[in-house]
């Protein structure tokens, strides 16, 4: 039973990394960092869109509009350490 829990923490830890790699990649595109045009590039960040969009779409749609600040990969993040953190507290211990 203990392996299925560090898989399940890993894989929330592997899709936290991808938010913030996604969040990332979407300032360094805004800024005119890296370039989409770039085949590579544009892999990468269509990969972590597809994978985080479903995600944090919900949740920008219940917070409210603050200009240019987007806020939601920070509640995302901070939702599944809170449900990672339950998960290990009731089945693990």
């Amino acid at each position: 039973m203990q392996s299925a829990f560090i898989l399940f923490d890993t894989v929330i830890n592997l899709f936290i990394w991808a938010i913030i790699l996604s969040a990332v990649f979407s300032w360094l595109i805004g800024f005119n960092i890296i370039n989409i045009n770039n085949r590579l590039v544009y892999i990468i960040v269509d990969s972590l869109n597809r994978l985080t969009e479903p995600f944090l779409r919900p949740i920008r749609n219940l917070l409210p509009n603050l200009g240019g600040l987007d806020l939601s990969p920070v509640v995302v993040i901070l939702l599944l350490i809170f449900f990672r953190n339950l998960v290990f507290e009731y089945f693990y211990y």
